[in-house]
């Protein structure tokens, strides 16, 4: 059975490159370039994992996840943070806010895969 990813990237580019990624690797992958509807949209689609930038339009990741995290609904979702940023302090708000995992961009391929993989226990 597939895994369903949410990305929500406001990049282009990144996003169309963890698309194939995980479609690659048979992930069904729906995409999301605005923060402000990103948690609407995870309550409405379910999906197993959510990838989420942390500086998007509309309202910022770290918004996003405290919101999530707040519904007992999602409160258990697993999320992967990325950013450019990979300062300290911006994996420690993360870290706070719950996500599961921080990555920073550039990543390997492999390991962006194999970091989805491991937060559904599948990898």
């Amino acid at each position: 059975m597939s895994h369903h990813a949410m990305l929500i990237e406001d990049e282009p580019n990144i996003a169309e490159a963890i698309r194939f990624l995980l479609n690659r690797d048979g992930w069904q992958v729906t995409t999301l370039g605005d923060g402000g509807v990103a948690e609407a949209e995870v309550r409405a689609r379910r999906p197993d994992l959510v990838i989420l930038d942390l500086m998007l339009p509309g309202r910022s990741g770290l918004e996003i996840l405290q919101a999530l995290r707040a519904d007992p609904a999602t409160a258990a979702l697993p999320v992967m943070m990325l950013t450019a940023k990979g300062q300290g302090r911006d994996r420690e708000a993360a870290e706070r806010a719950g996500a599961n995992l921080f990555m920073a961009k550039p990543f390997s391929n492999t390991e962006f895969v194999a970091a989805a993989r491991s937060l559904l226990g599948t990898g």
